[in-house]
């Protein structure tokens, strides 16, 4: 029995599952595949992916997706190829994008790639082609009437069944946990939550073995989820460089463009040419070559150069100070040959993670760079980086007092003694912490709300924006990840789902436009020396 629909701690404030601990679980039912199925996201599926692969499970990619205006009508959809990968990247997009996002339209603009399973009769007499469609027969006590009338509305109509698990919590035990995190998602009282707010005590991870028995009498329906899985088979190439492409003119590559610019540049950073610094440009270029980064160079080369025209003042700071290529190209200030500064720090054959140029701007600019960089580059290749916030020990005690219906006042009298630290010393804080000496968690609510806390201990909390991170794809950025608006719609600015880690894991490359308040200063010390100097000296 494979289970289908299993949710993780990535559907964010709902299922307390992390990706490690899902998966010692396949394991220990010696699951051969497991697909995940997060609620309108991908946030964790490339770790996901990852992670399975490192266990020799073999990931199903998927996501649940609800109508716009409702979550309890929805649809597994399950990729079955790259090109179905690809698809529910699009789809799920689309559902964050569009406010009227209409999931019975999405459904039926599908193409073959994918597999479809809903347990909504409502939404399957809206489907106009029935192949690779199944209806979900959910294994519960208490959907026996309501899997009765799919079962005879999906026989009636053909559609095959397929039994699911669905999976909020992995064992009985954290069902009070899951009730809390829908509490804080929702802003109640846990004691207020109504039944439709929060999952089945019966969702949680059974063994393949319980559900085979309980379904015996229709081996069908158990038989088609070893089939999906089988059909299942989207390799995402991990590891794998996927660059952007630098529009070049005429016949011209990227690697000769790069080459004939940076040449420009270093007769002007070394004007006799020293054979030391030759020397280093063709090892640099040629590594630059081999590894397909000339198209990466060029692109932020042009960044550079736009801001520089702009008036902007910018500078490369990092690793890629120790690159030539990077200083003959103005993207840094530093000389390596003079600092005798080693190139392979930056860049070289055997790492295995793409390195990054850090570009710094003035506060007051970056905005506008990012912005030329979005046009340029066309807003559907281009999406700034998330970054996952997850439960510290202040943010995770509070929200769970709060879920007790105990006031900010209350609260802080607490929260304020306990130090920026891990979830998991919260129980045992006053023995570790000074600030913490007069903490006494041993009476109630104190007790239950700090047992609470600490199982929310690195779970997701939020998305936010990476601090500079932005990610620039040859076609739309859709073919390898899902998208979002960033926490303030109005903003318009676009965010991967997954963070860099995951983003880097796919071989897509980051390119860092950093924000220097420092940049800003200098900016506005620079133009008042020049005001006043004109004052005093006005020829």
């Amino acid at each position: 029995m494979i289970p289908l629909h299993v949710h993780s701690c990535y559907s964010l404030l709902q299922a307390p599952v992390r990706i490690d601990e899902l998966l010692n679980k396949a394991n220990e039912f010696n699951l051969s595949s497991i697909a995940l199925t997060d609620t309108d996201a991908m946030y964790g599926l490339i770790q996901f992916a990852k992670k399975a692969l490192e266990r020799n499970i073999k990931p199903i990619l998927g996501a649940q997706l609800t109508q716009s205006d409702t979550q309890h009508i929805y649809a597994l959809l399950l990729a079955k190829s790259i090109e179905g990968y690809k698809e529910l990247c699009r789809m799920i997009t689309a559902r964050q994008l569009n406010e009227n996002f209409n999931l019975a339209d999405a459904l039926n603009h599908r193409s073959e790639n994918l597999f479809v399973i809903s347990n909504s009769i409502f939404l399957l007499k809206q489907v106009e082609d029935f192949k690779n469609v199944y209806s979900e027969l959910i294994d519960s006590k208490n959907r026996k009437r309501d899997n009765r009338e799919l079962f005879d509305f999906s026989t009636k109509h053909r559609i095959p069944f397929v039994v699911t698990n669905p999976v909020y919590f992995l064992s009985k035990d954290d069902y009070y946990l899951h009730k809390s995190l829908c509490a804080i998602r929702l802003n109640k009282n846990v004691d207020d939550l109504l039944i439709t707010d929060y999952m089945e005590s019966e969702f949680y991870f059974k063994s393949p073995s319980a559900i085979d028995a309980r379904w015996k009498n229709l081996s069908e329906a158990v038989a088609n989820t070893e089939r999906i899985a089988s059909e299942c088979n989207v390799d995402l190439k991990f590891n794998q460089y996927k660059f952007p492409k630098f529009k070049t003119s005429g016949n011209q590559t990227s690697y000769s463009m790069l080459r004939e610019i940076s040449f420009s540049g270093l007769k002007k950073r070394y004007p006799t040419l020293p054979k030391p610094a030759v020397d280093r440009f063709e090892l640099e270029l040629s590594v630059i070559e081999e590894l397909n980064f000339s198209d990466y160079f060029l692109i932020v080369w042009d960044i550079v150069l736009e801001a520089k025209k702009r008036g902007m003042i910018t500078i490369g700071r990092g690793s890629a100070a120790n690159s030539v290529i990077s200083y003959c190209l103005q993207l840094t200030e530093v000389d390596p040959i003079k600092y005798n500064l080693y190139f392979e720090r930056f860049l070289n054959k055997g790492r295995s993670s793409p390195p990054d140029i850090d570009i710094d701007f003035s506060w007051k600019e970056r905005d506008e760079i990012i912005k030329y960089v979005f046009e340029k580059y066309d807003y559907q290749n281009v999406a700034m980086i998330s970054t996952h916030i997850t439960f510290k020990a202040r943010s995770a005690f509070r929200e769970a007092a709060k879920t007790f219906g105990l006031g900010d006042r209350e609260i802080s009298v607490y929260s304020k003694k306990i130090p920026w630290t891990s979830a998991n010393n919260l129980s045992n804080a006053a023995g570790l912490f000074p600030e913490s000496r007069e903490l006494n968690f041993k009476t109630e609510p104190w007790k239950t709300i700090v047992n609470i806390a600490s199982k929310l201990s690195d779970l997701p909390r939020h998305l936010s924006i990476h601090p500079g991170g932005i990610v620039i794809t040859s076609s739309p950025i859709t073919d390898y990840t899902a998208v979002q608006y960033a926490t303030n719609k109005g903003l318009g600015l676009i965010i991967t789902q997954p963070d860099m880690y995951s983003i880097e894991d796919l071989g897509l490359i980051k390119i860092d436009l950093l924000s220097q308040r420092s940049l800003g200063v200098l900016r506005d010390t620079l133009s008042m020396i020049e005001k006043n100097l004109n004052n005093i000296n006005p020829g």
